[in-house]
């Protein structure tokens, strides 16, 4: 069988040990976070991307090899295992190659095939398989079959026995998995995806036009229309199928099958061959190639939702602000909440700014007396249904109190979903589901990351046909992002929440529990070695979560950085070595310009963990996250209907997909830039130009006020 890490080593380009290291310490129940930051000397410096590949890889081996054994019992238990067939199976590398070797032992279902062995028909195949050769120049189909007739047997003339016999050869060949390998490449290279909208559906009346008698290489069909053919597919309304070329690849199985020099014998086989093709290979390997394309349409798609998410996750915070929510609203009114500089909720209103003057103007009062009695720095407003009015009447009423307090908008996505949600309510049990919206918008504000990770990341609203996609898949994958951009900005211990502690290496909802119990019932954690005291909390999950937990202000200045409490010795001989105390290095990273590294590598710690620490005392504390900054809408354009063609506006980048990127700018509907006008130059990928949460100028190049759409470009006007 596969020797797995030796595998993994030449695939992956990697040293055996690093490999054996990996599986060992995630078998130990390590997490990649914890391996990409401080295991470094033992992984080889692997990132976690490539550590999440090569954990894929390796899981897919380890099925493989569990098929293989599978597989080979099978087969011996029939007593048709042969040494020839064993090293096959064993040398297997892919799923599908080894499927096909096992497609002629495997138990079906009664076959054409199958009959006709039941009727006695399998010498007769056998013998016109054996005819099969240049030599044999004359070959009487009826005289070789004449034997085989038996009215009782249901074979009642030679006409049924040939057939019978071309069932149980075409079966064979259909089986045969060097054969099946070749019309699979022949049906991948030359291969199209073909759709037809139903009868019952008349032009112009679906969502799927563009699939109107669509046709597209399989090999290099886009994810997402892909996904929209299945879609439409299961909705109905498309017929999808793939067209292959099949002269080529009847052609194939002459060249690899036929070698009759009798030309009877040679159209018996020709008519064999092409039903074995349209009949048995055909149905199933198209099968198989569409389930193959959805998987990597799935892939696909989920590696864009992952990668927008980790930008929605990562955007920039606004930071300890004091910050006002507001939720607006025509009908409803518009909801405020008051948060302070930890989110804490303070206070809410309602406001009816979209109502009579009077109700307006008391309206005007409320937002400054809010702002006022609670010092509030900056401005959170929802981008939804009467956003940018709202944004007006915000100006208006703080244009001589707080002219320079931020109005910011902020996306809604989700908002609706947190508000109705177990966690929201477990948090504000008696406030208003509206309330709680306008209390997450100001969160989101002032921490995205904290925030967001309360919502299933599905409804963030960064995805690509993501209800189409496979759902494992999907939340495995957005599990992973999650995972990576917590820990990579790290928690502080004493106010973050037990949905964002979580997601902590090392922890999972029940510890994050304990944790934040422990901390309502003990008070702040003082240092990182009182986490121990949590119940659940060992030294195993301590050694995976410690690094990544934050305490400020505590009993030990490196609580409140990246180096892991295993390292805290070290940082201790350099201080004592400088003379100094670690607070000083701290304060003072300057100190450490002329330390010499190599006196303190050893005992596991090479240059990568020195480095790091080296760097992390020398920013202490530092948030991978950009700075804060945020759109301005052009007052003046608030409605589609306000948009003209060649007018230039800023805006923020809501979604990308591989087709283009979506674009908000203030008109309650997105607008998209296609691919083509992302840049002057030819873009393959949409992410190498834009990315989500980014600011962007864009320029207007077409309006569909009817149905609600518009086209932008980034490109210069010249083009």
């Amino acid at each position: 069988m596969t020797d797995i890490p030796a595998a993994l080593a030449r695939e992956f380009d990697l040293q055996q040990r690093s490999v054996d290291r990996v599986i060992a310490l995630v078998d130990d129940g390590a997490t990649v976070p914890f391996l990409a930051r401080y295991r470094k000397e033992q992984t080889g410096g692997l990132d976690e991307v490539q550590l999440r590949d090569l954990l894929e890889r390796h899981s897919y081996l380890r099925d493989l090899e569990d098929r293989k054994r599978t597989i080979l019992e099978s087969i011996d238990e029939q007593g048709k295992l042969t040494d020839d067939l064993r090293q096959q199976i064993e040398n297997c590398t892919q799923k599908t190659e080894l499927e096909d070797l096992y497609l002629p032992y495997k138990p079906k279902r009664r076959t054409r095939a199958t009959i006709a062995r039941e009727r006695g028909l399998q010498p007769l195949a056998e013998r016109l398989r054996s005819l099969n050769r240049p030599e044999v120049s004359r070959v009487d189909l009826t005289l070789e079959a004449q034997p085989f007739v038996d009215p009782d047997g249901e074979v009642e003339t030679t006409d049924d026995a040939l057939q019978g016999a071309s069932d149980i050869l075409a079966e064979g060949v259909a089986e045969d998995a060097d054969l099946r390998a070749k019309i699979r490449q022949r049906l991948w290279e030359d291969g199209r995806l073909v759709t037809h909208v139903k009868r019952g559906h008349p032009k112009g009346s679906t969502n799927y036009e563009m699939y109107r008698g669509f046709k597209a290489p399989v090999r290099s069909i886009a994810a997402h229309q892909y996904l929209a053919m299945v879609r439409g597919e299961d909705e109905g309304i498309l017929s999808v199928d793939i067209e292959g070329d099949d002269g080529r690849m009847l052609a194939d199985l002459e060249a690899a099958v036929l070698q009759a020099g009798s030309a009877e014998l040679q159209r018996f086989y020709r008519a064999m061959l092409g039903d074995a093709l349209d009949r048995l290979m055909r149905p199933s390997i198209t099968t198989q190639l569409r389930k193959e394309t959805k998987e990597r349409a799935d892939r696909v798609s989920v590696e864009v939702f992952a990668e927008n998410l980790y930008d929605r996750l990562m955007a920039p915070p606004a930071g300890p602000k004091t910050t006002l929510g507001v939720d607006p609203g025509f009908r409803t009114g518009c909801k405020l909440a008051v948060v302070d500089s930890t989110g804490r909720f303070l206070d809410h209103a309602t406001i009816y700014p979209h109502s009579a003057d009077e109700a307006r103007h008391e309206s005007a009062h409320q937002v400054r007396a809010t702002m006022n009695d609670y010092g509030v720095e900056i401005v959170a407003l929802g981008n939804g249904t009467a956003g940018r009015e709202t944004e007006s009447f915000l100006k208006d009423a703080l244009k001589h109190d707080a002219p320079d307090v931020p109005i910011v908008m902020v996306s809604e996505a989700g908002a609706s979903v947190y508000s109705a949600s177990d966690v929201a309510r477990a948090e504000f049990p008696d406030l208003d589901l509206t309330v709680r919206g306008a209390i997450s918008i100001a969160r989101r504000l002032q921490d995205p990351l904290a925030e967001l990770v309360k919502l299933d990341p599905e409804a963030i609203g960064v995805g690509q046909y993501q209800h189409d996609v496979d759902k494992k898949l999907m939340e495995q994958k957005l599990a992973e992002t999650v995972e990576t951009c917590v820990n990579a900005v790290g928690v502080d211990v004493n106010t973050a929440s037990k949905q964002l502690l979580q997601h902590v290496s090392g922890l999972n909802a029940s510890v994050a529990g304990e944790v934040v119990s422990y901390r309502d019932e003990n008070g702040r954690f003082a240092n990182r070695q009182q986490l121990l005291d949590v119940p659940k909390l060992g030294p195993k999950t301590f050694e995976q979560a410690s690094g990544f937990l934050r305490i400020r202000n505590g009993d030990h200045p490196l609580d409140d950085t990246a180096v892991h409490p295993e390292r805290y010795g070290l940082v201790e001989q350099m201080a004592s070595d400088l003379d100094v105390t670690i607070a000083d290095l701290v304060r003072s990273p300057e100190l450490l310009d002329d330390v010499d590294l190599n006196r303190y590598a050893g005992d596991g710690v090479g240059e990568p963990t020195l480095t790091d620490i080296i760097d992390e005392l020398t920013q202490p504390g530092r948030d991978p996250r950009e700075e804060f900054e945020y759109a301005r809408f052009r007052e003046d354009v608030q409605e589609i209907d306000d948009l003209e063609v060649d007018m230039v506006l800023e805006g923020i980048v809501t979604n990308v997909t591989d087709f283009g990127a979506f674009v908000d700018v203030g008109v309650h509907r997105d607008g998209l830039v296609h691919i083509s006008q992302l840049a002057e130059r030819f873009v393959r990928d949409p992410r190498d130009v834009v990315r989500v949460g980014d600011i962007v100028q864009v320029r207007v190049v077409d309006v569909d006020v009817d149905r609600g759409r518009f086209g932008l470009s980034m490109r210069s006007d010249s083009e």
